[in-house]
């Protein structure tokens, strides 16, 4: 049920050291302008849509089907959330769920830490974020990593940022990464070309010679200064998925940077990342290539839903969705700690869409 893509030999070490091992699994909430732009992401049919899919996605997550959501799960071009994944593997094998907020424009409904961030402006600006908030969320990451690892054998780092791509795709250019044409997209055919002109706007805001957080500040969001953080911090004593594809590359390029440009120390061997089959099968993008460019281990579930029932998980395998919320790695995850097969996996995510789709 796992693939492994590159780094085999630290991949299949992490995979055999956390067998049976129960994660905790924290989701990083952010927002970015940048998905306000029209066309730029499938996460939401439209810039309106789109301002409340990480309120609707957190809120699922953690409470499942309600009968009156305070934030309903925004209507996609095609296919269902990705928190239908997570949120059933959650609550079959009742893996805790942390939320934190790393800056939104409007507070989650679930409880959840506000660790003081802000929402950031659109990448094209290069004004993403003040530098002062990214040193706040940078200190605040490796506060929670450290503690969350003393609590748990493994952490999963999940997020949900509309746009997340495209700012992934930024701060991995200003780093140094020839990352153009690489990266994925909610979208079934990626939108390289818009991405590209956006990053490019932002950039040349961007002053020679700076540094991983100056970086993440003109052009970032504020998801992968926090899961850098938190990923360093826990690397230190337990293993760390970071679950996605595209986005989680990007943070494991800045955890890289940062670790190298500040002297930060970090237990390379325990952290991985994770995600699903639809986004290292993409035609349209090259998750695999960027993992081998940046060095970085990649893994990913097996998990098909070309037999399901429902029309709106077939629709990954047409290449929408893809990936969010942690997914991939919460089927990953759902493998090594119980042993579930494409078979325990697709029963758990129908019968919630089922019951979802009876809700609705």
């Amino acid at each position: 049920m796992i693939g492994i893509y590159s780094q085999p030999q630290l991949c299949q070490a992490w995979i055999d050291r956390y067998r049976r091992a129960k994660p905790n699994f924290a989701c990083i909430l952010g927002f970015t302008d940048t998905g306000l732009i029209p066309n730029i992401s499938a996460a939401g049919a439209t810039p309106h849509d789109r301002q409340f899919t990480a309120l609707a996605d957190a809120e699922f997550l953690v409470n499942g089907v309600q009968p009156r959501p305070r934030y309903r799960l925004p209507p996609l071009t095609a296919g269902a959330s990705p928190t239908l994944i997570s949120r059933s593997i959650v609550q079959a094998q009742a893996i805790p769920v942390q939320i934190f907020n790393a800056g939104l424009h409007l507070a989650p409904s679930v409880p959840c830490v506000d660790l003081g961030g802000k929402a950031a402006n659109c990448v094209s600006t290069g004004k993403a974020i003040d530098l002062a908030t990214v040193e706040h969320l940078w200190q605040q990451g490796l506060r929670w990593g450290e503690a969350i690892a003393a609590q748990t054998d493994y952490l999963i780092l999940g997020e949900c940022v509309v746009g997340g791509t495209t700012t992934a795709l930024a701060v991995l250019t200003g780093l140094g990464w020839n990352a153009a044409g690489k990266v994925n997209s909610s979208h079934s055919h990626c939108n390289h070309a818009q991405k590209w002109e956006i990053v490019q706007a932002g950039l040349r805001e961007l002053p020679a010679a700076s540094d991983p957080l100056q970086v993440v500040a003109a052009v970032g969001d504020p998801m992968q200064i926090v899961a850098a953080g938190m990923a360093i911090a826990a690397s230190r004593s337990i293993g760390v998925l970071l679950a996605g594809g595209t986005q989680m590359l990007a943070v494991y390029a800045l955890i890289e940077a940062i670790a190298e440009s500040r002297s930060v120390a970090w237990r390379r061997d325990r952290i991985v990342v994770g995600t699903t089959r639809w986004v290292v099968e993409d035609p349209t993008g090259d998750t695999v290539g960027l993992a081998k460019l940046l060095d970085a281990p990649l893994m990913a579930t097996k998990l098909g839903f070309a037999d399901s029932q429902f029309a709106q998980l077939r629709a990954y395998e047409q290449g929408f969705v893809k990936e969010g919320v942690g997914a991939g790695g919460m089927a990953i995850a759902a493998h090594l700690y119980q042993g579930w097969q494409q078979a325990e996996l697709l029963r758990a995510i129908e019968a919630l869409a089922a019951d979802y789709a009876r809700q609705d």
